[in-house]
């Protein structure tokens, strides 16, 4: 309602006159009814103006999802090459100890050290045998003596066999005489005997190679007084093979076969030595659970026996989960990745990591390849956590 219309009307109650201005006298009813209009003025205006306020009809309030988006993958399976990895110890394929054949003595030589090469019957290390020489010699002579009595004893047998005829020599004189003969006879193959074997005695004073190879160890000096209840004075590796003895899991070793390539790196070395693996054990060791199998190596600088080295090898393929390794987190428990479950829930799955290769890091067990896994930032996230995935595009999951 105008205000002005109020005013009017209220000038009108009070007897207002434009043309004289003549004052008029006062009446108490027009002006209560002025107060009554003002009051139902006021209140008219209190209800438009609530109306306009209340009465208009308000927005409904907005819901705000607050659940955070988080990229996944499914990775799948596709063929991966299994490298089975290992580790062991680098040894001679055929470690020959050499030590004292016969009675030993005193050493005056050593003619080798380790790292020569040697050839089969190769003197390696010569022994006192002033003694067994001299004992030769005394053999020597008392086979002269025996043969000097077996000629004599002939002699003899020959004119009494001249005699017999005659009648001056009995038949009992001549087999005594034979059996003298027969007897000096026997007498010098027994020195002959004697002086035979006190040569191979002194033949085995010399420590020799039993076959050709790499001289690995030596562990005598001049010197030293040896005897049979001695320990070894050489090692020797027979031609110089070297093999690496690599321990394998019982499922791995399944896996193996004889003639596999494998690819061996010394410790301390970061050059690879190509290998074939040539002998599996035939058992497992029941404590372990590991299998051994042994790698033949070609001559080379870097592998020395005794050494520790790791080696893998190519054992075919298997259809396997392949993740991006910003997907795989670790800690004190292992290797894990986050999946998201049917209802949006993050859980924590444990995994065992395979080969890793530009594709990205196979998964060895734990996955499946149908999961929907945390493509990154797994560690920011709560077992338990709703989550809204978000599947990544196939360029970001190739990358």
């Amino acid at each position: 309602m105008d205000f002005s219309v109020i005013m009017n009307m209220h000038a009108i109650f009070r007897g207002d006159s434009g043309a004289t201005g003549a004052p008029t006298p006062m009446d108490p009813r027009p002006r209560r009814r002025t107060r009554l209009w003002i009051a139902v003025a006021a209140v008219a205006i209190l209800l438009a103006a609530g109306w306009m306020i209340l009465g208009r009809p308000q927005p409904a309030p907005q819901v705000i999802d607050q659940t955070p988006p988080v990229t996944i993958i499914v990775p799948g399976v596709k063929p991966v090459p299994m490298v089975i990895s290992a580790t062991g110890n680098l040894s001679a394929t055929r470690d020959m100890p050499v030590g004292i054949s016969g009675e030993g003595g005193t050493v005056v030589q050593v003619l080798v050290d380790a790292g020569d090469h040697v050839r089969s019957g190769q003197i390696l290390a010569r022994i006192d045998k002033s003694v067994q020489v001299e004992q030769a010699r005394q053999l020597d002579a008392s086979i002269r003596a025996a043969k000097a009595d077996a000629l004599l004893a002939q002699a003899e047998l020959d004119r009494a066999q001249a005699l017999v005829g005659r009648g001056f020599i009995s038949k009992a004189d001549i087999e005594r005489k034979v059996a003298t003969r027969d007897s000096a006879r026997a007498k010098v193959s027994v020195a002959e005997a004697q002086l035979g074997e006190m040569k191979a005695r002194i033949a085995r004073l010399d420590v020799r190679a039993p076959a050709a190879g790499v001289v690995l160890e030596r562990s005598v000096e001049a010197g030293q007084v040896v005897g049979s209840a001695s320990t070894a004075l050489f090692r020797i590796a027979k031609d110089g093979a070297v093999e690496m003895r690599a321990l394998f899991a019982e499922q791995e070793i399944s896996r193996l076969k004889v003639g596999l390539t494998a690819e061996v790196t010394p410790v301390g070395s970061n050059q690879s030595v190509p290998g074939r693996i040539w002998l599996i054990s035939p058992i497992v060791n029941p404590q372990t659970r590991q299998g051994e199998a042994r790698i033949a190596l070609p001559p080379n600088p870097a592998v020395r026996p005794g050494g520790f080295a790791s080696v893998r090898i190519l054992g075919g393929t298997a259809d396997q989960p392949v993740l991006p390794e910003s997907a795989i987190m670790n800690d004190a428990e292992g290797s894990y990745v986050m999946v998201i479950g049917a209802d949006d829930k993050v859980q924590r799955r444990a995994v065992k990591l395979g080969e890793v290769s530009r594709d990205g890091v196979a998964i060895a067990s734990g996955l499946t390849g149908a999961e929907q896994v945390v493509m990154s930032a797994g560690a920011f996230l709560t077992i338990g956590e709703k989550v809204k995935p978000v599947r990544a595009s196939a360029t970001a999951a190739a990358r």
